[in-house]
């Protein structure tokens, strides 16, 4: 199976051309070319890119770019904007678009957030019509969370980045896993999928972060290795690592089987974004 990361933030520097709309975290860039290179670097295959609604809002235009210069290398997340009319025809275009394989879907200040909301239901009822998968930021929020994944039974919903708020730079709180009781009770939901993505900067050791092992493995126990998937959020996380240090830990580790590794690190992700 080829190493996928589930989750790269992608953009270009900031130019008159393309400005950005807020900021990006820690680079000036991480275009097409850096991020190619950076996963040579270290033997990573494929990304799935998600669309970067710090640098970009809603328009994921950059990332299908990178995506038309590198197709057997990427793969695009868009995020959605569910207060917009027009969003059940925005996923159906967007389900159509070469490239795209879901939509994401963000709680946060000034954003929709309730599961009766009808722009959130209409959006996720358009995911589930058009096969894409809801990337969903509810982290710090499980338990609003829950309410949508209970509601939205038919919609495959990737949590995202476990769930769990991640630091993005030092120190790291000293109850950073405090909530994955909350997390490990979504495994009772079939259709729920997990990014164990940006694992490595919730651990309090040093390179290569042995003490994130046994939060994860009650993680992967509890969802099974078909519904988690590895990613490094490149580069979010540049605060507090490399790109090597996120996915080295992983692909080193003797806590899974090459077999349990493949799925990890790429089997579930191809089967998940229909790759």
């Amino acid at each position: 199976m080829p190493i996928i990361d589930v989750q790269v933030h992608p953009y270009d520097r900031n130019h008159p051309g393309r400005p950005w709309f807020g900021e990006a975290h820690g680079l000036p860039s991480a275009n097409g070319e850096e991020m190619t290179a950076a996963m040579d670097a270290v033997g990573v295959d494929g990304a799935v890119m998600v669309s970067s609604y710090n640098v970009y809002k809603f328009d994921a235009s950059y990332a299908l770019e990178v995506y038309n210069k590198y197709p057997d290398r990427f793969r695009v997340v868009k995020p959605v904007d569910s207060t917009d009319p027009a969003i059940d025809d925005i996923v159906a275009a967007w389900a159509k678009t070469p490239g795209a394989r879901g939509i994401r879907i963000m709680l946060r200040d000034g954003f929709p957030a309730d599961p009766s909301d009808p722009g959130l239901t209409r959006a996720f009822a358009a995911a589930a019509r058009h096969g894409l998968p809801v990337n969903f930021l509810c982290w710090g929020k499980l338990d609003l969370g829950t309410e949508f994944v209970k509601r939205f039974a038919d919609t495959v919903i990737v949590i995202d980045h476990l769930g769990l708020l991640q630091p993005a730079k030092p120190p790291v709180p000293a109850d950073v896993w405090g909530e994955l009781p909350k997390l490990l009770a979504l495994a009772a939901y079939p259709n729920v999928r997990v990014k164990v993505s940006g694992a490595c900067t919730m651990s309090h050791a040093p390179f290569p972060y042995d003490d994130i092992w046994e939060p994860v493995l009650r993680i992967t126990d509890a969802f099974g290795l078909d519904r988690c998937m590895w990613g490094t959020d490149w580069t979010r996380t540049i605060g507090m690592l490399t790109y090597e240090q996120g996915v080295a830990p992983f692909r080193a580790t003797t806590r899974f089987s090459d077999s349990d590794k493949a799925k990890l690190m790429g089997g579930t992700v191809q089967k998940v974004y229909n790759w």
